[in-house]
């Protein structure tokens, strides 16, 4: 999960790390460092515990002499705590190679009881140390050539990792590899750049390389050279960034949450544009698999986190409009449970980041027991597209708070597209019907933005009220469940507090026994238009509640009078049929979750202990 930023070229190579590192800290924030090897061809290190800028200001105080090749690294602690000593980057070949790693390295202690027997000497408690004194010694086993060094290195290693390395020798180069974790490739004009992900380097160019599994790059000022780890060349794919440096700023806003809260409507409203066209969905990152969706007779969606509640909202949409059935599994348990699949099952992941370990080695495992693959992704250039046999991208652009929002609305209108192109292709629906879903969808941005400029005020002022709350329930029934577990996790991940979501139908079974007075109960009230049971059950259940003395905040469409005499606030959102009530839903449910962090204090953008992509298992 840690940001990774290498450069060579005639720039000043300090400058271009801090400022891929600012972008990537949303990766990690437990410590960075730099690396720069500068004219005189001396390697300067500076590296620090705590955020970014802690290190800026270390940096201002004591300034590295200037160098045009260099590596930079932002780090979510794995091994070791985050200590200035475990911070990256790691020295070796003393002091003059330096190297910075995302992941874990499985089998670094019998690697690091190797080198110790050989005299070798450690200082931090990392296994990227390893890498680093292990790279060290095939430097000088294999003639001073860093590239050959790499590739009888990163043989050795077994689990997860992206490597960059420098070395004062080479002054002009900058080696990276990759296995199950992310790395990309920036292309300038006499200058070149590394990432683990493409915010590191937008401010400079937007074209861009994604290299593959098991893959060694090397890069100067004027070459790209990628091949396998065996040394034999291989071709890499290009593609264009689609949003530019001021898309991951913030841009006047408090936060960059803040900011992505308030890009919902848009993340929608892009996610739908091109895939259109009156009232018919055609999706062309899908053509020619007519075939496949015809023969499917089982969709099984994995993902975690947030990822995984947006799957559960699509369960619902994709079994109504395909009459397929849908099992939606977490990506961490899925591949260790021996699931059934075959040929005509269609597992489909979802993933901002398109690197979430878990998800990523749930695809492997479906790919190898003969399944078909399909991903959701917002970032391209990503590893779980690539290892999928088709991609439906999201337009959500870059989310840099830890706490996913506009990316969770994306992934369920990508899912709904995805539902409605299915259900046609198969019958399932007839073109009017699926021409009347599309204009609900389309409707989706508008009603959304309709909620920020009417209720976050609102929201805002409440949340403040009860900034001291210790613990928050969340009830919803039918589509509105997921969306009572994704407002718990927002809390639980920026408020630190706790908090539950349960599926309301539960509640005589064991969770009214945490209602006492003043215990704040958010419901998530199905439409009485379109859902007149359901909304009936879930007034009864607000009722149970308002009378053991909750504190009840009812999020209900305009117009709903039942629940007033029983809700102590009431959040409305506009009209909507069923499957698109959880696209308003939740729009509160994330206002809420910043507006109580933000009250306590906190920061909502790097919560404790967190990073916004899980790249290890």
């Amino acid at each position: 999960m840690c940001g990774i930023v290498g450069y060579v070229g005639p720039r000043e190579s300090e400058a271009i790390l801090l400022s891929g590192l600012a972008r990537l800290e949303y990766r990690g924030y437990d410590s960075a460092g730099i690396a720069v090897i500068d004219a005189d061809g001396d390697l300067g290190l500076r590296k620090r515990a705590g955020k970014l800028s802690v290190l800026r200001e270390d940096l201002d105080a004591h300034p590295l002499p200037a160098g045009t090749t260099g590596i930079g690294h932002t780090r979510w602690a794995t091994h070791g705590g985050p200590t200035d000593v475990n911070a990256h980057p790691h020295l070796a070949d003393h002091e003059q190679l330096a190297v910075i790693h995302n992941g874990i390295i499985e089998n670094y202690a019998q690697i690091k009881d190797e080198l110790v027997s050989e005299g070798y000497s450690f200082l931090s408690e990392t296994d990227t140390e390893v890498a680093a004194v292990l790279l060290g010694r095939e430097f000088r086993a294999h003639g001073e050539d860093l590239v050959a060094a790499f590739r009888a290195t990163v043989k050795r290693l077994d689990g997860a990792f992206t490597l960059l390395a420098l070395h004062r020798e080479q002054p002009h180069l900058v080696v990276g590899a990759r296995r199950n974790s992310p790395l990309v490739i920036g292309l300038g004009e006499g200058e070149n750049f590394l990432g683990s992900d493409v915010a590191a380097f937008v401010e400079y160019t937007r074209n861009a390389l994604a290299i593959g599994q098991d893959q060694i790059v090397a890069i100067t000022p004027e070459a790209v050279t990628v091949t396998d780890f065996d040394g034999n060349p291989v071709e890499v794919e290009p593609f264009e960034v689609t949003w530019d440096a001021a898309a991951a700023e913030k841009g006047g806003w408090s936060s960059f949450m803040a900011k992505e809260v308030s890009e919902e409507p848009e993340a929608v409203g892009n996610t739908i544009r091109g895939r259109v066209r009156d009232g018919v969905v055609s999706i062309p990152e899908l053509d020619g698999l007519d075939d496949l969706f015809r023969e499917i007779n089982r969709i099984v969606i994995i993902a975690a986190g947030t990822a995984a509640y947006a799957g559960q909202v699509g369960k619902y949409a994709l079994e109504e409009w395909t009459r397929i059935p849908v099992d939606v599994e977490l990506a961490h348990e899925f591949r260790y449970r021996n699931p059934i699949l075959d040929e005509r099952t269609l597992v489909v992941s979802i993933s901002q980041s398109g690197e979430t370990m878990d998800t990523l080695m749930a695809v492997k495992y479906a790919v190898e027991r003969g399944a078909r693959t399909l991903s959701i992704c917002n970032t391209q250039g990503a590893t779980i597209p690539r290892e999928s046999d088709a991609i439906v991208y999201t337009h959500a652009g870059p989310e840099v708070a830890v706490a996913s929002t506009k990316a969770f609305v994306a992934q369920i209108t990508a899912i709904y597209l995805l539902a409605l192109h299915v259900a046609a292709v198969r019958g399932a629906l007839t073109a009017t019907e699926v021409a009347q879903h599309v204009l609900e969808l389309e409707a989706v941005p508008e009603k959304i933005q309709q909620i920020l400029d009417r209720e976050q005020e609102h929201i805002e002022q409440f949340a403040h009220w009860m900034a001291d709350t210790r613990s928050v329930l969340f009830l919803g029934r039918h589509v509105g469940f997921p969306i009572a577990l994704e407002g718990a996790l927002k809390l639980k991940e920026i408020s630190y507090i706790h908090a539950e979501g349960f599926a309301a139908g539960e509640l005589k079974h064991g969770p009214i026994a945490l209602i006492e007075p003043g215990q704040p109960v958010f419901v998530i009230v199905p439409s009485p238009r379109e859902s007149p049971v359901l909304h009936s059950k879930v007034v009864s259940n607000i009722r149970e509640v308002h009378a053991r003395g909750a504190r009840v905040v009812a999020i209900a469409e305009e117009g709903d009078a039942a629940v007033l005499p029983i809700s102590d606030e009431v959040l409305r959102i506009p009209l909507a049929g069923p499957l698109f009530e959880p696209l308003l839903a939740v729009v509160p449910l994330h206002i809420f979750a910043m507006a109580l962090a933000t009250a306590k204090g906190l920061d909502v953008d790097q919560p404790r202990n967190l990073a916004k992509s899980v790249t290890v298992e």
